[in-house]
């Protein structure tokens, strides 16, 4: 299995016009036909004007001859595409190996927190060995909805997706785990290891399949 997570940075303001072609045309046309939409989002805080779509495939071959098979796609290019071009100022993907299934939250109206961490060289195994370990503790606070080692571009990165009814949850989600002395054992093993930490707060499309 692997997912692939697309993201598109938008000129200023061109979120809404995207989101709608993509909505109306690009999902429509595509369906899961070409890989399996597991999530769509907008950034919120972090980078703006960026889109996040993740998708899963079989494999790396399986990706590869779907993705040529879209390409093809005489309406993909002509109804989507073509549109698409003019409001994207830079594209980004990230081969993703899942490290647990992807759990899909239930309900509606919630916020998303994708957390990517560049580790130093050689440390991504030993880091997702002590996260694991953790993950209990972490899960009791709010849920994990993935965790991934990345394959491409960059070696040895790990990233994980969050999920809370909202902005607020979070704040207090992420105090109470600071205080839970089991997290507080977890970051002096973890630390040493990182050398970079982003995050980036997404806001599900009204498409998307997880919302």
């Amino acid at each position: 299995m692997i997912h692939e997570l697309r993201v598109y940075t938008l000129w200023p303001g061109k979120v809404p016009e995207f989101l709608k072609l993509a909505g109306e045309r690009a999902m429509k046309i595509r369906g899961n036909d070409y890989g399996k939409c597991l999530g769509y989002w907008s950034s919120e805080i972090g980078v703006i004007n960026q889109i996040f779509h993740l998708w899963e495939y079989e494999d790396l071959n399986a990706r590869a001859a779907l993705r040529a098979k879209l390409g093809e796609n005489k309406t993909w290019r002509s109804e989507y595409v073509r549109h698409v071009h003019p409001l994207v100022r830079h594209q980004a993907v990230r081969l993703l190996h899942p490290q647990r299934p992807f759990k899909a939250p239930d309900g509606k109206g919630n916020v998303y927190e994708y957390r990517n961490y560049r580790l130093h060289t050689g440390k991504a195994a030993e880091w997702l060995g002590h996260f694991e370990g953790i993950l209990p503790t972490r899960e009791k606070y709010s849920p994990n909805v993935c965790c991934w080692l990345t394959e491409s571009p960059e070696p040895n990165e790990v990233s994980h997706l969050w999920v809370y009814p909202d902005l607020n949850a979070r704040a207090k989600t992420r105090a109470a785990v600071a205080a839970d002395p089991a997290w507080g054992e977890f970051l002096p093993k973890s630390g040493p290891l990182m050398r970079e930490m982003n995050s980036t707060i997404l806001i599900p499309a009204p498409f998307s399949p997880v919302q």
